[in-house]
Order: structure tokens, then C-alpha cells, then sequence
């Protein structure tokens, strides 16, 4: 190679490290100034969001979580997927969860019923639940498998009215009890076709959206030059309100599953002790603007949105745990006390906040077509629920079940205003009610994105040290 060729090759290096410096030292920039400002269908900044999660809500229910109430959920992992055939279970080790060995289980969870709150209520439910055996038992003489499963389907049909989930039935032997603290949510290695196919029944056939309309990056979608998504946040912006915000919570969740993973990613394996930490070429690969062609900031603005979303249901449920009643019953005394003002002391906090989504401008239409809307809103959530039953992997199924179960309780909640203002002191409501279950998903779901908002101030800091 001559003297000349050498200069101009080290010419065009030394220009692609400046041209890469360049890039990040603008990126960090590019990220903040994308994913900042007010929200679409709501009067809420973003900065706002992040202060009052990190010096408010991040600290106290981080240590909710913790506490024996909440860290113990109960879930049936074996269900079978409702819809496709299964590619079979993930191998990968990392897949796997723990159950927990019913000696670890506090006693007063253990011997609960779902309805069970306060040590009174305990033993009231255990008088009606002998009652309710004794009227069984001479039916059950009579009736086959099929027709008891069909009984106790019928018997539960009421009761699911108002559910925007499928919930587990937690009588099933093979429902158990998992602690979420030894089983974190992180990156597993399960992805491809079998994850993708999830996602994409997700989005493909439950979120309103006509098959002619292609999601942004979405690998099966037609070539279409220079259009980078802009024709379906155009059809996105021409639907009702209801429908867009379907879509955004759907987009939030999955934006909050992803800087899950990327936050507790799997960077390297010494002696058989694994290594987990943030891992921003990940980061970058999910959300960074040039990446992504502008579709991460959009999906990380949705997560913004489903986090007010929570926490507005978090403020109206407020009044359910405030009654004397509901004592988060675990047999410890002291804990359950703490526990108890732990949560009503975040409820508050919740409630201070000045900017919440209005959930009163969804569904109010004419009362016909607002009630058609709200149940076709519901009947498709109710569905992604049961997708969640065809996740490959043990891990990504458990903590898949769990947010989107907490997710529709949180919109129970909010459409169900009516009934938590008539809720009786002393006495279970007839009207509205929640399972420990439910409870258990609410808080740890709002953890969760509570968690994914931190991790994004912490991968901003990361990005701008790396300049």
C-alpha cells in the first residue's frame, strides 16, 4: 500500500471515530428530547412523572413489594394455550420458576380463601365455605367431572362480569404460590418466533386495528419506501379515544417489559455465578430513536401513559382498603399493621397528585353505544389475558400473567367508581370487590412500571457517561 493510501485510510478512520463519537454524544440529547414534554390525551408532563415516581411513589413501593402480603402470588403456569398449538416449554435455565415450599407460605395466606382480608373475615368465609360444601355434597354424588366443572364454571360466571382478565383458579392443584422476590423479572434468553408470535396476536387481533394497517417494524409488513410508520399513527390518531388508548396501554406494557429486560440482562457467567445488569446496546437496539426509526420514544411515552393510568386507579381504590375491614391478612399481627399503613400512606400519595387521566371523558358517548364500546374494550383485554397462557417461557409467563391480571384491575377499578363510593364500612360490598389476587397483581404490576420509569433515568445517566 503506498504512503498516500495509508494517510487517506487513516483520514477516513480517524473521520469515522469523530462521525461515532458524534453519534454518542447526540444520542443521549436525541432520547431526552423525544421522550419529554406533555402527553397525547392527557394534561400530564413527563418531568413531572419522573419527579414525583422517584422522590414519592419508587421508594415506598419498592419496599410494598417486599412485604409478605405481596410477595407471594399465586398462579397456574400450566394452563394450556387457548389458541395455537404450544412450541413447548423454554429450556433455557434461566426460564425456569421456583415454586415456593408451603412451609415458606405465611399461614394466614396458606389457609385464606381469595376473599379473605381481616382474621374475622377468615372465620366467617370458613363457617360460609362448610355451608356451601354440605349444599354441594349431595350434588356432587351425582354429577360427573365434566358436569362439576361445569357447576362450578356457572357458579363463578357471575363473579367474572366485571373482570378484564382471565383469572387462574386458584383451587386448581396446579395453581402455586410463587415468591416474586426469588423470581425477578429479567432477561431470560427466550425470544424468536415463539415470543413473536405472542406479541403479534397481541397487537395484530386485539387491538382494533384492520389487518390492512401494519404496525411500525412490524417484519411481515409490505415495503413501503419512506412511509417509517407515519400511515398507522395516522390511522391510530383517526380512532375514538377508547381505542387509542387500548393501544397505548398495550404499547406501554410491552415498552415496560422491554427496559425490564434490558435493565436485568444476563452480561456474563463466571464459574456458574451469573452476572445481571443494564446492557445498553440492548437499550439502544428497543428504543433509541435512529434505531428504532423513531418508534422507541413513541413506545416509551406509552409507558409514561400506562403509569398514569395505574396510578389513577390506585387513587379511586383508596376508599376500598381505607375501611377497617380489609386488614391484608398474612396471621402476623404487626406486619399485616405495617403493611396496611404502607399502603394507605401511598394511597395518599397517589391521590396528591395533580395531574391525572380523566377516565370520565372514556366511554361517554350515548349510553348504548358507550356500554357496546366499553364491553368490546373489555372482552378484548380479557382476551390478551388469555394469551398470556401460550408464553413459551416460565418466567416470561409468570410476570406476563401478573401485569396484565394488574392491569385489569386497574381498569375494573376505574369503571367501577359507582360501586367503591357505596362500598359498606364494616361488611364485604356485594357490588365491588377484590381478590388477594387481584390486589397482589394491582401493586406489583404499578411496581413494576414504577421500576421501568427508574431504570429509564438510570439508562439516560449511562448513555451520557458513555459520551
Amino acid at each position: 500500500m503506498s504512503r498516500g493510501a495509508r494517510r487517506a485510510g487513516a483520514g477516513q478512520g480517524a473521520a469515522a471515530a469523530v462521525q461515532l463519537l458524534v453519534t454518542l454524544s447526540f444520542l443521549p440529547s436525541v432520547v431526552e428530547a423525544q421522550v419529554t414534554g406533555v402527553l397525547d390525551d392527557c394534561l400530564c408532563d413527563i418531568d413531572s412523572i419522573d419527579n414525583f415516581n422517584t422522590f414519592k411513589i419508587f421508594p415506598k413501593i419498592k419496599k410494598l413489594q417486599e412485604r409478605d402480603y405481596f410477595r407471594y402470588y399465586k398462579v397456574n403456569l400450566k394452563r394450556p394455550c387457548p389458541f395455537w398449538a404450544e412450541d413447548g416449554h423454554c429450556s433455557i435455565k434461566d426460564c425456569h420458576v421456583e415454586p415456593c415450599p408451603e412451609s415458606k407460605i405465611p399461614v394466614g395466606i396458606k389457609a385464606g380463601s381469595s376473599n379473605k382480608y381481616s382474621k374475622v373475615a377468615n372465620n366467617t368465609k370458613e363457617l360460609e365455605d362448610c355451608e356451601q360444601a354440605n349444599k354441594l355434597g349431595a350434588i356432587n354424588s351425582t354429577l360427573s367431572n365434566q358436569s362439576k366443572e361445569a357447576f362450578i364454571d356457572w357458579a363463578r360466571y357471575d363473579d367474572s362480569q366485571d373482570h378484564f382478565c382471565e383469572l387462574d383458579d386458584e383451587r386448581s392443584p396446579a395453581a402455586q404460590y410463587v415468591d416474586l422476590l426469588l423470581n425477578p423479572e429479567r432477561y431470560t434468553g427466550y425470544k424468536g418466533s415463539s415470543a413473536w408470535r405472542v406479541w403479534n396476536s397481541i397487537y395484530e387481533e386485539n387491538c382494533f386495528k384492520p389487518r390492512s394497517v401494519y404496525r411500525p417494524l412490524n417484519p411481515l409488513a409490505p415495503s413501503r419506501g419512506e412511509d417509517d410508520g407515519e400511515s398507522f399513527y395516522t390511522w391510530l390518531e383517526g380512532l375514538c379515544l377508547e381505542k387509542r388508548v387500548f393501544y397505548k396501554l398495550i404499547s406501554g406494557l410491552h415498552a415496560s417489559i422491554n427496559l425490564h429486560l434490558c435493565a436485568n440482562y444476563l452480561l456474563e457467567e463466571t464459574w456458574g455465578k451469573p452476572s445481571w445488569g443494564p446492557n445498553m446496546k440492548e437499550f439502544k437496539r428497543r428504543f433509541d430513536p435512529v434505531e428504532t426509526k423513531g418508534e422507541g420514544p413513541r413506545r416509551l411515552k406509552n409507558l409514561y401513559f400506562l403509569y398514569l393510568i395505574e396510578l389513577r386507579a390506585l387513587s379511586k381504590v383508596a376508599p376500598y382498603f381505607e375501611r377497617s375491614i380489609v386488614d391484608l391478612y398474612t396471621g402476623n399481627g404487626e406486619e399485616d399493621a405495617n403493611t396496611k399503613t404502607l399502603l394507605l400512606n401511598i394511597f395518599q400519595d397517589t391521590k396528591s397528585f395533580p395531574m391525572h387521566f380523566d377516565e370520565k371523558s372514556m366511554f361517554a358517548g350515548d349510553k348504548k353505544g358507550a356500554k357496546s364500546l366499553k364491553e368490546e374494550f373489555r372482552l378484548h383485554f380479557k382476551n390478551i389475558s388469555r394469551i398470556m397462557d401460550c408464553v413459551g417461557c416460565d418466567k416470561c409467563r409468570l410476570w406476563g400473567k401478573l401485569q396484565t391480571q394488574g392491569l385489569g384491575t386497574a381498569l375494573k377499578i376505574l369503571f367501577s367508581e359507582k360501586e367503591i363510593q357505596k362500598l359498606p364500612e364494616n361488611s364485604p360490598s356485594k357490588g365491588f370487590q377484590l381478590t388477594r389476587q387481584e390486589i397482589v397483581a394491582l401493586l406489583n404490576a404499578f411496581g413494576r412500571l414504577s421500576t421501568s420509569i427508574r431504570e429509564l433515568q438510570n439508562f439516560k445517566v449511562l448513555l451520557q457517561h458513555s459520551r
